[in-house]
């Protein structure tokens, strides 16, 4: 069984690396809807395109579906949280594209004056599908509940740092490892999710693409899937606690100072990437009026 999940791993790196390829360049080609529905200027005010969000979403959920090596419970799991995920950020890519808001918070606080964003019914679908996932991963209604929190908690925080290229890719990665390590089917899942990021890792370095709500939000699932299955209630509640602790910092900072002070996470940051213009660094991503774009 052992060396049947170890080769469900490596099937499941290169069958996402290559069919998030393949949606990639199918998307960048075609640009279905028109180059307006797919462009937007990122911090830096290079023009890029969302189709990096799309590729890992299908990218993954198609790896994890065809992994012969997993527990149906787990594939079910697994491709109903990544879908779900990347298809609530999809829409917020979308329709709410230009709000401005970011975090729990500025959602929940719009939602109390009585406007519900499309921050708020991602938040609400990411959580609802979830606790469906941890359902059907655990048996006991408490872990259930905690798998959950996991998937949905590591959904919200890996989209927390999709603000600069590559860093929400390069911290996907580094968080995969230990499950790919671990092996079973928290090693598969793992397995899936880095073969996507790794496909699109370069361009989102190099600034032609970027993951988006979608497929931040959908590799984040992802991931909190792979701890959710591997994990007992001990190992549950400190990833969900750990992942509370991580959005309520990653919100509070926001895209702050501290990555330009820390010398640590400066070098993390810019690692692979291309430099900064001179005094750019807090504007966020922006769509891109038609007609009146140059492409870098």
């Amino acid at each position: 069984m052992g060396d049947s999940r170890a080769r469900g791993a490596v099937s499941a790196l290169f069958a996402a690396a290559g069919a998030a390829r393949a949606v990639y360049d199918g998307v960048r080609r075609t640009s279905p809807g028109g180059t307006a529905l797919w462009e937007r200027r990122n911090h830096s005010g290079r023009v890029v395109q969302l189709c990096a969000g799309p590729a890992v979403t299908v990218g993954t959920a198609l790896a994890v579906a065809c992994a012969p090596a997993l527990p149906a419970r787990t594939r079910a799991a697994g491709v109903l949280a990544v879908l779900a995920a990347g298809a609530c950020g999809a829409y917020d890519d979308v329709v709410g594209r230009g709000d401005g808001r970011r975090g729990f918070r500025a959602h929940l606080d719009a939602l109390r004056s009585g406007e519900v964003t499309t921050g708020t019914i991602k938040l609400f679908g990411i959580g609802a599908a979830g606790l469906v996932a941890g359902a059907l991963l655990k048996e006991r209604p408490a872990d259930k509940v905690l798998a959950g929190a996991a998937i949905a908690g590591t959904a919200h925080a890996v989209n927390l740092l999709d603000v600069r290229p590559g860093r929400a890719a390069k911290a996907v990665l580094a968080v995969a490892v230990p499950g790919l390590l671990r092996g079973g089917a928290a090693g598969v899942v793992s397995a899936a999710t880095m073969g996507a990021t790794a496909a699109v890792l370069g361009e989102d370095l190099g600034e032609r693409t970027m993951l988006g709500d979608c497929g931040a939000h959908a590799l984040g699932a992802g991931l909190g899937v792979a701890v959710a299955a591997a994990g007992g209630r001990t190992r549950l509640v400190l990833h969900a606690t750990a992942v509370a602790a991580a959005a309520a910092v990653g919100e509070a900072a926001g895209d702050g100072a501290v990555w330009r002070e820390l010398a640590v996470l400066r070098a993390w940051d810019t690692l692979g990437r291309r430099p900064e213009p001179a005094g750019v660094f807090s504007r966020g991503a922006t769509p891109v009026r038609p007609g009146v774009v140059k492409r870098p």
